[in-house]
């Protein structure tokens, strides 16, 4: 298997050719280099330095694509530049190896290498000085700290600001995350909420028109197809004047009309007796008194209100109780009409009723539940509906 070479970066190449080129120019000045004389200097042939010089160019294209490579041949061609007349480019470019290492490394790396820099730094003016005891002795420290450590803690402060500044663009993305969704789940609430209340203001007259239409035109009688006609028109009336609320409701931007204008406990007789008007024998007995929350008031007021439409639709003749108690702390709520086959026209039904009235109580936590039960004396079947809604938030019964 071939080995994939790393992928020098574009600035990097350029970086490099520039430092080669710097240094070959230096070299050709005579700038920037010991003179042979000096102690240190134990290759003081004048081509010599022009090695470490161009394996520091070589590892100026890899500072990005393999930093820790680059750095451990870099420190290596710098040893050896030590030991030549020098030159100042390779010191410089060993400086841009040394923070790049830190700064592109991996995270490991760019913790320990200004620790051993800085050791380096502390060892390079300690250990002359106490063998030499002169101070210019500390001055090989001083040079250690600034080809080594400088650029070491420099790459580490732009490597943290660089984190920083990732992780805090991460947050940024997930808090916008977290708002679309919570935006998508308040838009998908008010649908829900808003098809309820479509729901409950129209399915009750609609249904009773339609019944009533249908039994016009079955029927050839006057008196009959008139006591429909107006029947039709006060339920037609009716619905306008609560589709004309909602829309009032949805277009008022200022927000400031309140539960007012919902419906409350105290239009149930008005309620009763359209079901009435509408043909249903209604028994009301609410015993729900005074200063209850606004939505317990409006949930019940609509599981009536469904509850009666569902009976004018399915129901078999015969009488509909709705019963409100209030207790400790809980109010409840009891509709039964007949349940079986219905003789006279009847109105499809989508089911939307009975999830709409689930939804509402689940909103309260409270207990809902609608299904067939027998009659108290047991000659019948009741289609009972049942909600608990609790006055106070959290409580169930």
């Amino acid at each position: 298997m071939a080995v994939r070479l790393p992928r020098p970066h574009r600035f990097d190449v350029y970086a490099a050719t520039a430092g080669l080129l710097g240094g070959l120019l230096l070299w050709g000045l005579g700038l920037g280099v010991r003179p042979a004389a000096e102690p240190f200097v134990l290759l003081g042939a004048p081509w010599v330095p022009l090695v470490p010089l161009a394996v520091t160019a070589g590892c100026e294209v890899l500072r990005r694509a393999a930093p820790r490579a680059a750095l451990l041949t870099g420190t290596a061609a710098l040893i050896a530049d030590t030991v030549t007349r020098g030159n100042l480019v390779t010191i410089m470019m060993y400086t841009d190896l040394m923070y790049a290492a830190v700064l592109y490394g991996p995270p490991a790396s760019a913790r320990r290498i200004p620790w051993i820099t800085g050791l380096l730094t502390v060892a390079g003016a300690v250990v002359p000085y106490a063998l030499w005891r002169v101070p210019e002795a500390l001055l090989i420290g001083v040079a250690v700290g600034i080809v080594s450590f400088a650029p070491a803690s420099t790459g580490l402060i732009v490597r943290s600001h660089r984190e920083a500044a990732d992780a805090a663009r991460l947050r940024a993305e997930q808090t916008a995350l977290l708002a679309e969704k919570d935006r998508v789940q308040a838009v998908t609430a008010e649908r829900s909420r808003m098809a309820r209340e479509l729901h409950d203001l129209v399915a009750n007259h609609l249904s009773a028109i339609a019944i009533h239409s249908t039994a016009a035109l079955s029927l050839d009688d006057p008196a009959t197809t008139r006591r429909a006609l107006g029947v039709i028109r006060e339920n037609s009336v009716a619905g306008l004047a609560e589709m004309r609320r909602l829309i009032g409701l949805l277009r008022d931007t200022a927000g400031d009309r309140g539960p007012a204008a919902a419906p409350t406990l105290d239009g149930l007789g008005a309620l009763v007796e359209g079901a009435r008007a509408n043909g249903l024998d209604v028994t009301l007995e609410a015993e729900h008194g005074r200063g209850l929350p606004a939505p317990v008031e409006l949930a019940a007021y609509r599981i009536v209100q469904e509850s009666l439409t569902n009976a004018l639709k399915h129901a078999a003749p015969g009488p509909v109780r709705v019963r409100l108690a209030r207790g400790e702390r809980v109010l409840r709520v009891r509709v039964t009409s007949p349940y079986g086959g219905k003789d006279g026209p009847r109105v499809p039904g989508s089911g939307a009723g009975l999830v709409g009235m689930r939804e509402r109580v689940a909103l309260l936590r409270g207990t809902f539940g609608a299904g067939p039960e027998p009659s108290p004396s047991g000659d019948s079947t009741l289609w009972t509906v049942r909600a608990a809604l609790p006055l106070d938030e959290g409580d169930a019964a």
